[in-house]
């Protein structure tokens, strides 16, 4: 349960983000002349009273020390004053980002219980750090928020009963290619020439592209399983794209062979096809470049 409640919150964070930065930035002051720890405390306040599905409230000076015991509906969670929260993620990204930001689940030291933090840096009129106000939301609760509504549920389950059905319908083609690749290997017993070899490598290489294909769509879009690659890169799309180019490859590998011991006037689609592939090289290297400095770039920059 607790795996799929993680899962559920990354593919939803950006709703979750989006809602604790309105609930913080819609009561409390940033970036105005004459910011306190009272008037902080006030807006905190009627946090409290807008909204009940928060575990603990909390103000962070800054050198991430808690200031005060912790505002929280149970009175057996109103601790933690002057404790040391300087090596917590969500104080120390809070001040390096500059903005409101959203902790990964961890277990709560209130109750055991995962939770995520949503964290916010006050600044005054001069852009100096005042403080950093915290507010603790148990998981179960933050999925609750930001849990779809009944249209986009059903499409939800639509969509997966489609991609299904499509799934299904590769594996029978996989099913039908790798049976046709194998067994021609045996069609004539007394010889396999190497014409047939290169088919059949061929119908195996397309099999195994196929079925890496609907492999990724039951784990992705069926049972909800994000498998990517460092900087974004999905692996199954570059395989797939890979034993495509492999596929083309040998087959015009095999018109050459063909063609050397016959009519040498039609080379010419050979060399068009060896041309295709090496565009399709070509377009894979620059898009995988591509997606890599992009999101290097980013990264640098966050």
């Amino acid at each position: 349960m607790f795996i799929k409640d993680i899962q559920k919150f990354e593919d939803n964070r950006y709703k979750a983000r989006a809602y604790m930065t309105y609930i913080l930035t819609r009561n409390l002051p940033n970036k105005l002349p004459n910011i306190h720890l009272d008037s902080i405390k006030i807006a905190l306040d009627k946090i409290e009273h807008d909204i009940s599905i928060f575990d603990a409230l909390y103000i962070l000076d800054t050198s991430g020390r808690q200031i005060g015991n912790t505002i929280a509906l149970k009175k057996e969670y109103e601790t933690g004053a002057g404790e040391d929260r300087s090596s917590k993620a969500y104080f120390y990204r809070a001040v390096k980002f500059k903005r409101c930001i959203l902790s990964d689940p961890y277990p709560s030291s209130l109750n055991n219980e995962l939770c995520v933090t949503a964290s916010m840096p006050i600044y005054n009129d001069k852009n100096e750090l005042l403080f950093v106000v915290c507010i603790d939301v148990s998981l179960i609760n933050i999925l609750k928020v930001i849990e779809a509504g009944y249209f986009e549920t059903t499409f939800n389950y639509f969509s997966r009963v489609i991609y299904f059905c499509f799934a299904v319908v590769l594996f029978i083609i996989t099913c039908f290619l790798f049976q046709k690749g194998f067994f021609s290997l045996f069609h004539e017993q007394e010889k396999v020439g190497i014409q047939i070899i290169f088919q059949s490598t061929i119908a195996i290489t397309l099999a195994l592209a196929i079925f890496d294909l609907t492999k990724t769509i039951i784990e992705e879009e069926v049972l909800g399983k994000m498998k990517k690659e460092a900087h974004g890169i999905q692996k199954t799309m570059v395989r797939f794209l890979g034993s495509i180019i492999i596929a083309l490859a040998i087959e015009a590998l095999m018109l050459v062979f063909k063609l050397v011991s016959s009519d040498l006037s039609q080379m010419i689609y050979v060399i068009y096809l060896i041309a295709g592939i090496n565009l399709l090289l070509i377009g894979l290297s620059v898009y995988l470049f591509a997606v890599k400095y992009k999101n290097s770039h980013i990264y640098d920059n966050n």
